[in-house]
């Protein structure tokens, strides 16, 4: 891709209710081994990319759309009420958001460059040794 090319990128959830498309590439790509990202996904750890929030669109399934916000803080969780495919989450204002790499329709370009929170990785799947940066708690903004 060239300075001067597009980006565009679909995707959505297993049933298609929820379609979105980027209009930017994402900023950074990482894994999360956060306790609310392992009850979330039911997995050890979860994928995603970070993007502006002004190039995400939706392009259907709205009326699909759910979110769940933690009480204590955090970026709210989206996902399809109709397959319950976990989608994105994004802040408050959704001026940044975090896109689940699965939810994309081809590879989004951008590979993980990290791991985040993996003082609470789960114990019964230990963290790969694929060189990737670690970070104890959040990966500094």
């Amino acid at each position: 891709m060239t300075e001067n090319d597009e980006y565009a990128i679909e995707g959505g959830c297993l049933c298609g209710a929820v379609r979105f498309a980027l209009t930017a590439m994402p900023q950074t790509a990482g894994y999360c081994h956060c306790t609310r990202c392992q009850k979330r996904t039911g997995t050890a750890a979860s994928a995603q990319a970070r993007i502006d929030g002004s190039a995400f669109r939706l392009l259907a399934g709205a009326e699909q759309l759910r979110g769940w916000s933690p009480p204590a803080g955090g970026f709210e969780k989206c996902f399809c009420a109709e397959c319950g495919s976990h989608l994105f989450s994004r802040s408050q204002d959704a001026s940044l958001m975090s896109i689940r790499m699965a939810a994309f329709d081809v590879d989004p370009g951008i590979p993980p460059s990290f791991r985040q929170y993996v003082n609470y990785a789960a114990s019964w799947e230990p963290i790969p040794a694929d060189g990737l940066e670690r970070y104890p708690e959040g990966r500094p903004r």
